[in-house]
């Protein structure tokens, strides 16, 4: 049972599930031109821009700063 409950938790930190991301949200993004390297980027989500459900890459978002990018972690809640 715990395992299952880990796995959950795990899956829905990866940035891949629209509903675990909202506004206010701090996350790790990857910008398009950080693909190669593997970049990431801290920042708070200002917008949600993938309108899919899950996205194996990650959901696309907006920061509060204007950067675009698909979310690589969740960080956690902004205070």
């Amino acid at each position: 049972m715990k395992t299952n409950i880990l796995n959950y938790y795990l899956e829905q930190m990866n940035g891949q599930n629209r509903t675990a991301i909202y506004p206010g949200l701090e996350v790790e993004i990857i910008l398009k031109k950080d693909q190669r390297t593997g970049k990431r980027t801290v920042g708070v989500v200002k917008d949600i821009l993938t309108s899919a459900p899950y996205h194996s890459r990650g959901i696309k978002v907006r920061l509060q700063d204007g950067q675009i990018g698909r979310v690589a972690e969740i960080v956690g809640a902004e205070e």
